[in-house]
């Protein structure tokens, strides 16, 4: 453990084997830091947070810290950070507004300089949120998904496993898992070929998807009737399935 003389930390605050915390930097007494994990100097962690093990803050990140929601009126909040996971400089994390809530960040996430995860959002593993990305409270984004620089994402809305959101867009509805999202408006491009590629997605899977999004975006269907025709007509997959969940359960709708 290596604690610069100037960093501040509260009682109360559990911190790990081989934690590294900078100067000036403040830990609250309701932290707990994973082993391994640095912070570095000027990062204020406070509330009630637990961080993973081997992440990193770089100056002036400020995690765990009241909501901006002007309905908090009280009440014990959390926000939790998984392993591995990297904020950069002057990332904000908020915690709840509701007594209970939870603001969680998965592992092997990069929240990169400038971006804002508003109160209770959930964040997925291998997320990447390019700077000045920002969530509004209670978005969902799924694991290995992709959000370019300066987008701004409405509250309650969800995007999926392994979409990528280009740059400047404004999400006001549910990005279906697997899609290429891009403008603003927000329209959805075309499949994330790519991405899945990346990911060892395999050929057919890959084929299941594309056919599944001509159905949903070129052949003039609407949504139910969209997912009708998929369920019916391609070969059923892991990857197939979770796109069909992921629009069947959407309370917003998807973007079209």
């Amino acid at each position: 453990m290596s604690i610069h003389s100037s960093a501040v930390i509260e009682d109360g605050a559990q911190i790990g084997d081989g934690v590294e915390i900078g100067a000036y930097s403040v830990i609250g007494a309701n932290v707990k830091i994973g082993d391994g994990t640095r912070v570095h100097p000027h990062v204020v962690i406070d509330g009630v947070t637990t961080i993973g093990q081997k992440c990193e803050f770089f100056p002036f990140a400020c995690i765990g810290t009241q909501t901006q929601d002007l309905k908090f009126s009280g009440g014990e909040t959390s926000v939790k950070i998984g392993d591995r996971t990297t904020l950069r400089e002057y990332v904000t994390v908020n915690s709840g507004t509701n007594g209970g809530e939870q603001t969680i960040v998965g592992s092997d996430c990069h929240i990169l300089a400038y971006c804002h995860v508003a109160h209770a959002c959930r964040v997925g593993n291998g997320v990447i949120m390019s700077n000045g990305a920002t969530l509004a409270g209670d978005v969902i984004v799924e694991d290995q998904a992709i959000i370019g620089g300066l987008s701004g994402i409405h509250q309650f809305t969800r995007i999926g496993r392994l979409c990528m959101v280009g740059g400047m867009t404004k999400i006001t509805k549910d990005c279906p898992s697997f899609m290429i999202v891009d403008g603003n408006p927000a329209r959805v491009r075309g499949v994330n070929v790519i991405g899945l590629e990346r990911k060892q997605v395999d050929s057919a899977s890959r084929d299941s998807i594309k056919k599944a999004y001509r159905l949903l975006y070129r052949d003039g269907l609407s949504t139910q009737q969209a997912i009708d025709e998929i369920k019916k007509s391609i070969e059923p997959c892991d990857e197939l399935s979770q796109l069909i969940a992921f629009v069947e359960s959407s309370k917003r709708g998807i973007l079209k």
